[in-house]
């Protein structure tokens, strides 16, 4: 059975509070923003999941439906119109949109703000030049969505350091100036196909010969259970929209619910050993820790083991969300002077010596996980030394999940 992770929930009101320069109204209101304060450390912290959502964030709703639903769109679209389309809106992408077989499809921009966080969405100077119809608003929802999570980071950003004593983490991302926005379509198989029949269209069309593995409906061996596999964000924040579903049998596509009413996202709780569904609301924002704050914070912070799950038994459902990843700047040094070298060695790594589970099956089950997880996640000991600048720790860490001789780069 699912244990299901009903994520803390941040109100946006009170993040805007903690970060206020004026005395709180009462002392009621003070032990009120007291309690909050704990409860960001205990959900971030050594002891919690190292993650959480922030909710009530003004225009969250509409940006939100406005651009996810264009993931799914620019997924299927013909490779040729995707491209055009992607350059009018200056976003590219980080994997390989010629792959049919790809179980995801991410489009992506580089997102820049000021040393004052001075966020300003530029216009959009290829606005006369850019087609009407459904993606003519693409580039300016990717931006001022992406700047809105931005902003959020900093602020809990902001908060944290109160809390931890310092300001490393706030510092390290305005001296970045920069984040990485994604808006990632998870396809369902029904996409795979349609995807694959409409390239052999294509391709019978020009007089072409015809793949037969691409004309091919996706047999019970291309079923993954995974759409992302378990890994660590190196970063600093990853923030994330809550995701959104949508099923389709090929020509409609239409909005739905989670089936499980959880997010697909599953995270590894390392105190617990425990693998947890996340459950969030649809309108809110969910905050995942990455290794970068873990070091920064000196251990304080808790990176978030994570991976996305598919559903097994629906072909047609597909997931939809949009993500911006805050790091440092890539020049920013590590020092390890002060962190704690178990934190380093073992801390945030799987162990499997603290369980609790009521049947054997159930363990079994749980060490298997975790003899998989520890041969796909390399340790943060074998991609970080004291001195190591972000970019060369960015370098490392891609070997080694995803270089030719990486724990996933078959996978």
């Amino acid at each position: 059975m699912e244990e299901i992770l009903e994520l803390y929930e941040l109100e946006y009101s009170d993040l805007i509070a903690l970060l206020s320069d004026e005395k709180p109204a009462s002392n009621e209101e003070s032990r009120r923003l007291e309690l909050i304060s704990k409860t960001i450390m205990q959900n971030l912290g050594r002891g919690g999941p190292g993650l959480l959502s922030i909710n009530g964030v003004p225009e969250a709703r509409t940006l939100r439906q406005t651009l996810l639903p264009l993931a799914q769109k620019l997924a299927l679209l013909d490779h040729d119109d995707r491209k055009r389309i992607l350059k009018d809106h200056n976003l590219g992408s980080d994997v390989s949109l010629k792959n049919l077989d790809r179980i995801v499809s991410s489009f992506a921009m580089q997102l820049k703000y000021d040393q004052e966080f001075n966020v300003k969405v530029k216009s959009n100077e290829m606005d006369s030049e850019v087609d009407g119809g459904e993606f003519k608003d693409l580039g300016l929802a990717f931006q001022e969505l992406g700047f809105c999570m931005m902003e959020l980071g900093l602020c809990l950003a902001r908060v944290c350091d109160k809390l931890i004593g310092g300001c490393e983490l706030e510092q390290s991302l305005l001296h970045s100036g920069t984040a990485k926005g994604r808006l990632i379509h998870y396809h369902s198989i029904t996409d795979n196909v349609a995807i694959k029949e409409a390239a052999s269209r294509k391709r019978r069309g020009r007089g072409g010969k015809v793949n037969l593995r691409e004309n091919a409906t996706l047999g019970d061996d291309d079923k993954v259970d995974l759409w992302q596999q378990w890994h660590y964000d190196y970063g600093i924040f990853t923030i994330l929209t809550a995701p959104m579903f949508m099923l389709s049998d090929g020509s409609d596509l239409q909005e739905c619910e989670s089936p499980s009413s959880h997010a697909y996202l599953q995270v590894f709780h390392p105190e617990t050993n425990r693998v947890l569904m996340v459950k969030a609301s649809n309108w809110s924002f969910i905050v995942q820790v990455g290794e970068t704050a873990n070091v920064l914070s000196k251990g304080r912070l808790r990176a978030t083991l994570h991976s996305v799950c598919r559903h097994a038994k629906m072909d047609n459902l597909s997931r939809e969300t949009f993500v911006v990843f805050l790091q440092p700047a890539w020049s920013k040094t590590f020092s390890l002077s002060d962190y704690p070298f178990e934190s380093l060695t073992s801390g945030d790594q799987v162990t499997t010596e603290s369980y609790n589970v009521e049947t054997r099956n159930a363990v079994q089950e749980l060490n298997g996980l975790t003899r998989k997880i520890r041969e796909i996640v390399p340790p943060l000991s074998s991609r970080l030394r004291d001195g190591m600048t972000f970019a060369e720790f960015s370098r490392e860490t891609t070997k080694q999940y995803y270089g030719g001789s990486g724990l996933q780069s078959n996978r």
